[in-house]
């Protein structure tokens, strides 16, 4: 099937193309809301500025597809493909996004405000999300992942994976607002991360592993570090 024949089931009322093999099919700037496109093979499609909102794409395949300035809002996508993806500029609020493979995909501006990444695999990803968000990262792999300067005030990424991973400059603290949610990294694997000048204000490191992490310059004004493991001779030990 081609882009022509989606675009006019899509206008006759049709939502579903599940199973679907779509390699390299250009949807540039279209409209595709609500449609279901579980199980489909989009592989190296080029899909930049279009609409999937509410769009279903369980265990889709859109690896290594164009994906700049998209919107996922409200989309589902348990178990997605999206490894090697330029997702640049996209939005994926209150998306759900549960064990999807984004490896080293490329989510520079990615908009995550409330989505579902739990289990997540995000190794060596470019992940610098650009506004604060609470997006839910429980147990995601971010290890050897690119988040410096990254905005991820009131995140939740309990039990995440960030061994190895870049925070410089990151915005990891509770926000501006007093109802601000905080980033909760309680049991958060930090082991050799370079978290230099990052910002924990307020932020849950309860039991986080930070042994051979970079703190240096690190923000740590609140931040609750009851068992976490620290990097050799680092003492926060108040006076």
């Amino acid at each position: 099937m081609n882009a022509g024949e989606i675009l006019d089931r899509y206008r006759a009322g049709n939502r579903t193309f599940t199973g679907l093999t779509l390699l390299e099919i250009d949807l540039l700037q279209a409209d595709l809301s609500g449609a279901d496109f579980s199980h489909s093979d989009l592989r190296q499609s080029r899909l930049g500025r279009t609409r999937f909102i509410r769009s279903t794409f369980t265990q889709a395949d859109l690896s290594e597809a164009l994906l700049w300035g998209a919107d996922f809002t409200q989309a589902h996508g348990v178990q997605i493909q999206l490894r090697d993806a330029d997702l640049s500029g996209a939005v994926f609020a209150e998306a759900v996004l549960t064990a999807a493979n984004l490896v080293k995909a490329i989510l520079c501006g990615v908009n995550f405000q409330g989505a579902d990444l739990t289990q997540a695999l995000l190794i060596e990803a470019d992940f610098r999300p650009s506004s604060d968000q609470a997006t839910n990262l429980n147990g995601a792999n971010l290890s050897t992942a690119n988040l410096s300067y990254a905005h991820l005030n009131g995140a939740s990424l309990v039990g995440a994976n960030l061994q190895g991973a870049k925070l410089c400059r990151a915005r990891l603290g509770q926000g501006f607002r007093p109802d601000a949610p905080k980033t909760n990294l309680s049991q958060a694997n930090l082991q050799g991360a370079d978290l230099s000048y990052a910002d924990f204000t307020g932020a849950m490191l309860c039991g986080a592993d930070l042994r051979g992490a970079d703190l240096t310059g690190a923000i740590l004004t609140q931040t609750d570090l009851t068992g976490a493991q620290l990097p050799d001779g680092i003492d926060l030990t108040l006076p």
